[in-house]
């Protein structure tokens, strides 16, 4: 028992520093290690989200206080995607996770594509078109609550992609979370049970512990070789799971 939870504290920690520095990836992160020790999709999904709701506040807060928040983002972001992810968190407890994992699994290899080739492509400029965001949120909430994660790379990396400030996206992104997450978690309680979801307190411990860096760290950690890396593990760790 000890063993087990000081393994999740400690994946919990690094995937909270890579998402700090990143403002993604904690989520697949936690869920493609969850799935790898055998835990069900939607247990995996419902254990990362109940812990983001500690690690997004701590870690929004602190992207608050160094100011990298745009509450204007904020405020377009954040009911969409607690709607999204709620629907989400619905179909996720719903499904048979014998048909679902395969399915997680693909999404999650193509989100450690993505991370990828948004570290290794080129970027194109693009107008910033406000309208847009509410779509972006909604569609993050949503595959982030079925899939255990993906908020991050959908949202950070297509408004990034849209022109919007990359530090004002992560901080905004990161504050946002707290609040879709928080609902996302409050619907696998409700379909799942507490009872489900002990093996969280690991997660929680690591992942609170490195919060608090996120801020500090989105400045001076180089983004392309983390991001390059965090993808391919990704990748990796998905691949045997499909088959």
């Amino acid at each position: 028992m000890i063993d087990s939870f000081l393994t999740f504290a400690l994946i919990g920690f690094l995937a909270q520093l890579v998402d700090g520095a990143l403002g993604m990836a904690f989520g697949v992160l936690s869920t493609t290690s969850l799935l790898a020790f055998g835990v069900p999709p939607a247990t995996a999904s419902a254990v990362t989200h109940v812990t983001e709701i500690f690690t997004t506040a701590a870690s929004g807060a602190s992207h608050v206080f160094h100011r990298n928040v745009n509450w204007h983002l904020v405020a377009r972001l954040a009911p969409a995607g607690m709607i999204g992810g709620a629907v989400g968190a619905y179909v996720l407890a719903s499904v048979d996770a014998a048909f679902i994992q395969p399915l997680v699994s693909i999404y999650l290899a193509g989100i450690g594509c993505y991370i990828v080739f948004k570290a290794i492509g080129p970027v194109w400029p693009r107008e910033v078109k406000d309208r847009i965001v509410p779509w972006i949120g909604a569609g993050g909430g949503l595959l982030d609550a079925m899939g255990g994660g993906g908020w991050g790379p959908i949202v950070t990396g297509s408004l990034i992609g849209r022109g919007h400030a990359p530090r004002q996206v992560i901080g905004s992104a990161n504050l946002t979370e707290f609040l879709v997450t928080t609902t996302i978690s409050a619907t696998f309680i409700i379909a799942l049970g507490w009872s489900e979801l002990s093996s969280a307190a690991g997660l929680i411990v690591g992942g609170v512990l490195a919060a608090p860096l996120g801020g500090f760290l989105v400045s001076r950690i180089p983004t392309r070789p983390l991001m390059i890396g965090v993808g391919l593990i990704i990748i990796a760790t998905s691949i045997p799971r499909i088959f």
